[in-house]
C-alpha cells in the first residue's frame, strides 16, 4: 500500500460519519421509528452527499492521481470526492477528537444550498423485493476497459429473472443505476424515489340482519276452500291384545296331622 494512500483514514471516517449521524437523529428525533431513522441516514452518509461536502473544499484539486483517470475527470467523481471527504473526517477524529469531527461534520452538512436526496436505490429495492417477491436482491457487477477509463455493468436479480441493468464508472455507481432501473419498471417512473408502503388491510363492515318488513295494512285472508290444507288421517295403531292374567297358585300351609289320622 502506498504510504499516500488514504484508504485507512477512509476507513476510519466512514466509521465515525455512522457514529455521528446515528448520535445526531436519535437526540433530535426522539418520535422516529428506526426505519425513518435508517433512511435519514442513509441520506446524510450517502455519496452524493459527501461528494458535495469534498466540493465545499475543493478536496479534488488535492487527490493525487494517475494520468488516466485525471484525464477522464476523475477530480470530479463522486465516488473519489466521497472518500476523500471521509479521509479528512478521519483526520479530524485522530487530530481533534470526536467532538470536534462531530461539529465539523453537522456544521457543513447544514451549510449546504438545497436539501441532499435520498438517492439510496439499492436500500429502496430491498424494500420493495422482500414485500413481492420474498428474497434480497443481488447484483452480478463486471468491469470492462473503455477508452482511457474503466467502466461496470451490473444486473440485479432477485430470484432467477434479472430486474435491472445499470452502467457507472464504479461497481457501487453501477448498482445504483441497476437498482434505480429495477425500481422504475416494478413501480413506475413516478415511485421510483420512494418505495411503496404495504397497504394496510381494510376492515370488513358486519352486516346488520334484515327485520322483516310489516305491512301496516294486513292483506285479506284468501278463501276458506283454498286456505284449508287437506288432513290426511293417520291410522289409529291397533291395540295390543293384554295378555291373560296367569292362574293364582295357592300355596296352602301344611297341617299337622292329629292323632288317630292315617297318613296320606
Amino acid at each position: 500500500m502506498s504510504p499516500r494512500d488514504n484508504e485507512r483514514l477512509e476507513y476510519l471516517g466512514d466509521a465515525v460519519l455512522q457514529l455521528i449521524t446515528a448520535e445526531y437523529l436519535y437526540k433530535h428525533h426522539p418520535g422516529a421509528a428506526e426505519g425513518e431513522l435508517t433512511q435519514t441516514r442513509s441520506a446524510m452518509v450517502n455519496t452524493n452527499t459527501l461528494a458535495q461536502l469534498a466540493e465545499q473544499l475543493d478536496l479534488g484539486s488535492y487527490l493525487y492521481l494517475g494520468k488516466g483517470i485525471a484525464k477522464g475527470g476523475g477530480r470530479s467523481l463522486k465516488s473519489l470526492l466521497a472518500n476523500a471527504f471521509e479521509a479528512v473526517l478521519g483526520a479530524v477524529f485522530l487530530d481533534a477528537g470526536y467532538d470536534a469531527a462531530y461539529h465539523y461534520y453537522l456544521n457543513r452538512y447544514r451549510a449546504l444550498e438545497s436539501p441532499v436526496h435520498d438517492e439510496n436505490f439499492k436500500g429502496r429495492l430491498q424494500q420493495v423485493a422482500q414485500e413481492r417477491f420474498g428474497a434480497t436482491p443481488f447484483y452480478d457487477s463486471e468491469g470492462a476497459k473503455v477508452g482511457t477509463r474503466r467502466e461496470y455493468t451490473s444486473v440485479v436479480f432477485a430470484g432467477a429473472e434479472p430486474l435491472g441493468t445499470g452502467h457507472g464508472v464504479s461497481k457501487q455507481e453501477a448498482e445504483q443505476d441497476a437498482a434505480r432501473a429495477a425500481l422504475q419498471s416494478l413501480v413506475g417512473a413516478a415511485d421510483a424515489g420512494q418505495a411503496r408502503p404495504p397497504k394496510a388491510p381494510r376492515p370488513r363492515a358486519r352486516r346488520t340482519p334484515k327485520t322483516p318488513r310489516v305491512s301496516p295494512h294486513p292483506e285479506p285472508a284468501p278463501d276458506s276452500e283454498a286456505a284449508v290444507a287437506e288432513v290426511i288421517r293417520l291410522p289409529e295403531p291397533e291395540a295390543t291384545p293384554e295378555p291373560e292374567p296367569e292362574p293364582e297358585v295357592i300355596h296352602r300351609e301344611p297341617r299337622s296331622r292329629q292323632f288317630g289320622e292315617p297318613l296320606e
